[in-house]
């Protein structure tokens, strides 16, 4: 893209969407198993940690910068839904269902790509679930 992609307002006005219809990619550690989980929310939700640690059974702890490159492969800015370092559990949040197209980040804070939600969850094996 010519210009940033880096949040979700930025990546929505570059691909003319809805903000809701932007993936963002947010990695938090898992406080005793230390592993990573993914979470693939809309642009307009923020995850409700508590919550959604109680849901998947450990309490999480959101991810640092060094975390999330050595899960990932990839800094802040630019996580994609897929194609990570080492595996993790992946969370997709069911409101973005109610987009036919979405778009998610493609590894730097100036790209991205258009997928279908049913895709991306088929893609990367996510679970849907109420994140906010």
């Amino acid at each position: 893209m010519p210009a940033s992609t880096r949040t979700a307002a930025e990546a929505a006005d570059a691909c003319g969407c809805p903000p809701g219809a932007i993936v963002k990619s947010l990695v938090f550690r898992g406080a005793v198993s230390g592993g990573g989980v993914l979470v693939l929310t809309s642009g307009t939700n923020r995850v409700h940690e508590k919550r959604l640690g109680r849901a998947l059974g450990e309490k999480l702890e959101r991810a640092d910068a060094d975390f999330v490159r050595a899960a990932t492969g990839y800094a802040i800015g630019g996580v994609p839904p897929l194609g990570h370092a080492t595996p993790m559990r992946v969370v997709m949040d069911h409101d973005l269902n109610a987009y036919p197209e979405i778009w998610a980040a493609a590894g730097t804070p100036r790209a991205v790509f258009p997928t279908t939600p049913g895709e991306l969850a088929r893609l990367t094996g996510a679970e849907i679930a109420e994140v906010t």
